[in-house]
């Protein structure tokens, strides 16, 4: 009881130090450049942000009281600060919780578990190997990296359960966890390693040639190989070592999943619809560019089928808490996070990191823009659009400082997809992880940010002796 009541003192004591950290800002006086909503919004952000980090608030609570806040104040109209909710993206990030419920429920996730177990299930480490590589594999063919994560995420809460690492009891980190985490930092070298593997990369290579540097799939692949396959070999070990699982050899496993498949039997009639309606829908993903179909639209038709044959039900919807959750509290930073953009707050940190720059020779200007670049995303919540905001402002400051074009623009391509995990909103591929209920928000920001550290030193040291060769 007094352990519990010191909690709480404790809790109370960090949401009032965060609440006189906003106030504090809030009556600062406005930075010279910035309008004054700009710098109310960056500090309502900021403190929601902290909340998160320091264990205060729950992100739910944090994000709908920032919302609040900049309503309430006149900081943000209602159009602008609700605009998050009418984003398709999120929509189907959501739906994609559902359809792993879907997977679940039919018994297809327990039988790709047991598949997975059974050729790689002697240790936690292997089965964090097999995922980030199954989805490296796939990811040329998937320019949404938010599509891989709703492919990625049954197939791994499935392997969570079925090893006995459960949200609702208590075993999250006997496994669920680790994994999780292990597939977001997957996401964010798959995004990196292929052109193709996440829609702002084409985006940026088409900026990138107003600069003079032209990029195809072949040298995007080159270039970014030798680091994301160093990081490939050190991340799920960091992980292992800073956030273990509780399980972690399983000599037997393989052996019981074999036991588990024969007791399962042949493949069942919701099984074979799952599979279907799963490979469908991964087919009309990755025919969507060329189709001109909406991804979210396929995901709804996907979850309507698991409806209809009643693999998906009503009932199991009231279950799912987690996905309403996300929703609201993803919705909610996206909006503050587009609004601190078109209210200049951006525009105006570059305009800051340009002129701090200047004097340094160009290997002291390459590093810091790159880690400027990584480190600025704690504000957004979506890579593509940090990348149309600072992308030509951060690399036209490198290149007239001296830095070889061709380096730099690579680089901030990469750390476009190498930061993700800085944060839980960091990416929208994040999300579905995030609600999980396996990963705590802080979590996710102290080992995120160890992930993010590792890829930056990884891609400056190596990654950049490695262009320095080739290009």
């Amino acid at each position: 009881m007094k352990q519990h009541m010191k909690t709480i003192r404790k809790e109370h004591y960090l949401q009032l130090a965060v609440l006189a950290f906003g106030l504090l800002l809030w009556f600062m006086p406005t930075p010279e450049g910035l309008k004054p909503e700009a710098w109310h919004l960056f500090a309502i952000f900021i403190s929601a942000i902290m909340a998160v980090m320091v264990n205060a608030l729950p992100i739910f609570t944090s994000s709908i009281l920032a919302l609040s806040a900049a309503v309430l104040t006149g900081t943000l109209s209602t159009k602008d600060a609700y605009s998050g909710f009418s984003q398709e993206f999120i929509l189907l990030i959501i739906v994609a919780f559902l359809i792993a419920r879907g997977v679940i429920k039919s018994g297809l996730g327990r039988r790709i578990a047991f598949m997975i177990i059974k050729r790689f299930g002697k240790s936690s480490l292997g089965l964090s190997y097999s995922v980030i590589a199954a989805d490296m594999f796939i990811s040329p063919a998937f320019p949404s990296n938010t599509a891989r994560s709703g492919i990625l995420y049954p197939i791994i809460n499935a392997l969570a359960h079925d090893s006995g690492s459960k949200v609702a009891d208590g075993t999250r980190k006997k496994l669920g966890a680790y994994l999780m985490l292990s597939s977001m930092a997957g996401l964010t070298l798959s995004s990196t390693l292929w052109l193709t593997a996440m829609a702002a990369n084409p985006a940026g290579a088409k900026m990138a040639e107003q600069f003079g540097v032209h990029i195809s799939f072949g040298s995007w692949a080159t270039v970014a190989f030798v680091p994301v396959l160093v990081l490939f070999v050190l991340v799920p070990w960091i992980l292992y070592k800073v956030f273990p699982p509780e399980l972690k050899e399983t000599p037997q496993a393989p052996q019981m999943a074999v036991e588990s498949l024969a007791k399962m039997g042949k493949v069942s009639k919701n099984e074979w619809i799952m599979m279907a309606v799963f490979i469908g829908m991964v087919f009309l993903w990755v025919m969507s560019g060329a189709w001109g179909l909406d991804k979210t639209a396929v995901a709804f038709l996907g979850l309507g089928i698991l409806m209809i044959t009643k693999i998906f039900t009503l009932e199991d919807l009231a279950q799912e808490g987690n996905a309403l959750g996300t929703l609201v509290w993803f919705s909610i930073l996206f909006a503050l996070s587009l609004n601190l953009e078109s209210l200049g707050f951006m525009a105006w940190v570059g305009g800051f990191i340009s002129h701090a720059v200047e004097g340094y020779s160009w290997p002291v200007v390459y590093v810091l823009i790159t880690v400027s670049y990584v480190l600025i995303h704690y504000f957004f919540v979506s890579q593509t659009a940090q990348m149309l905001a600072l992308f030509s402002v951060f690399l036209g400051v490198a290149v007239k400082a001296g830095v070889p074009p061709e380096m730099m623009t690579y680089m901030l391509l990469f750390a476009t997809n190498f930061n993700a995990l800085i944060t839980p909103q960091g990416s929208s591929a994040n999300v579905i992880y995030a609600g999980s209920g396996y990963l705590e928000s802080s979590e996710i920001y102290k080992y995120g940010g160890i992930v993010t550290l590792v890829n930056t030193i990884v891609f400056l040291t190596i990654g950049t002796a490695w262009m320095m060769i080739i290009l």
